[in-house]
Parts: structure tokens; sequence; C-alpha cells
């Protein structure tokens, strides 16, 4: 479904991210992970045409990116950041809506069956009551599922999330998360998103991508890429890692910095 063939990116001069290459299938739940600086955020932009890259291609559905233009993208695939902001007045319902402009021609107004999409999205995203409080007055995890819900409305095949659980306590994580797998789970959604935790990679994915330096150093199942060794050389940490007898998530243990 979703392809990176062997891109290359640069700021300036130098090489941030070196022929990275894998596939993400349709339907799957894809962590990226890795140190701080390797490149991880850097990624997942240029994969969202968010950055350019100067070698390779990224496709979807076998079509290049780079042949599509920005509405066309923004039908298949939304994008959200670490920390995204709205105008201190805008209510949950009003920043929903805005998914749905990629569809509409310039100026057109919202049609019966938009709205009924936003409310769907708001109450995917269990928002109901938020609806019409202002962005700016809700929590970490209430702002995070706002604009996930305006993700919904433009009803992308694939979600982006560039470590959406950054800034958040660890119940507002957990929210976020479960809210991530609902959608993959209902509607099939493929999420591609950046994670810093690696017990959460391991937990809400189907597979990991490891950025080191800028290159890919392992992709594959939690089971296949979550490995002391992986974590030595990657993360410079010993650790150990266990599995729950119901299910082959691997649990990772860090204890100390390895030598």
């Amino acid at each position: 479904m979703f392809t990176v063939n062997s891109i290359s990116i640069r700021y300036e001069q130098k090489t941030i991210i070196r022929d990275f290459s894998f596939q993400v299938n349709e339907g799957e739940v894809v962590s990226i992970i890795g140190p701080n600086g390797s490149g991880k955020s850097t990624l997942l932009k240029a994969v969202s045409r968010q950055l350019p890259y100067y070698e390779g291609t990224v496709e979807l559905d076998g079509v290049n990116l780079r042949s599509m233009n920005p509405k066309q993208v923004a039908r298949k695939m939304c994008m959200l950041s670490q920390k995204n902001q709205a105008p201190s007045d805008m209510t949950v319902f009003d920043l929903v809506s805005y998914g749905r402009y990629p569809h509409k021609r310039w100026f057109e107004k919202l049609t019966e069956d938009d709205h009924q999409i936003i409310e769907w999205a708001i109450e995917k995203t269990h928002l109901t009551s938020y609806r019409e409080r202002t962005v700016a007055s809700l929590s970490g995890g209430e702002s995070q599922r706002a604009w996930i819900a305006m993700a919904l409305a433009q009803r992308p095949k694939i979600l982006l999330l560039d470590e959406p659980t950054t800034y958040l306590d660890i119940s507002h994580q957990h929210e976020v998360l479960e809210l991530v797998r609902e959608l993959n789970r209902d509607m099939g959604m493929t999420v591609m998103m950046v994670l810093h935790d690696l017990n959460q990679a391991s937990y809400y994915s189907d597979r990991v991508v490891v950025v080191q330096g800028g290159e890919k150093a392992m992709y594959g199942t939690p089971d296949q890429v979550m490995t002391t060794d992986m974590i030595r050389q990657v993360y410079r940490m010993n650790s150990e890692v266990q599995f729950s007898p119901n299910e082959r998530k691997p649990r990772i243990h860090l204890l100390h910095t390895a030598r």
C-alpha cells in the first residue's frame, strides 16, 4: 500500500536520512523508533511530503506522491505534528470541520453530508460533550483527540502521527494510543507514528522501524525487533526482554548504560 524506496534527505549539505526503504501494508500500525536526533521525525515528514527528499520515491497504492497535488494527497493521508496549535477562540467543532476542506472546492460551503461526517468524527473520538468547547481549554489528551478527530473528518487512508504522546502524562498517553488502536481495529486505518517509548511501540504496533544515524537499523514485528542486542547497539543500554504468556509482544526493562 505504502512504499518508501531508497529515499535520502539533506539539510543544506548534510545528509540526515540515507537510502531508506520500507513498506507498510494496508491496515497496519507501524511505529518508527530510535534515539534522539536519529532522523525519526525527519523521515515521517518526508513521507508526508512536508520535507523534500533528493533521492528515491514514496508511493501510495503504486502512485508516486510527487505526481499528486496537495489536495489529492490530503484526501489519502493526514499528518499530525508533535504539538498542534489552534486559534484561542476555535471550538472543537470548528477544528474538526477543517478536515473536510480537502474535499471541497474553493469557498464551497459544508454540506449536510459534511456535517454528518464531522459529528461522526467527534463522536468517534469521544468528544461529543466537548464540541462547543474551545480547543485551548482542553487538557493535553483531549486536545490530541480533537486533532485526531479533524484527521478522521478528512477521511484519510493513512494517519501519520509524530510523537503523539509527547507532553502528555501516562494516563493521557494511554488514552491517545488506545484511540489509535481503536481506529485501526474498527476502521482498518493504516497508521504510521513516531514513538519514544519502546514498550508502547512494542504493544501497539504490528511492525517497528528502527532508525539509527539516519539509516534503517531494523524493520520487523515487535518480537523480531525488540531484542537485547538491538537495544544495546542502538540505545547503548542493557536490558531484559520478557514475553507475556498470552501474546508475543515483548516487554522491555532497561537496566543501565552499556559499556
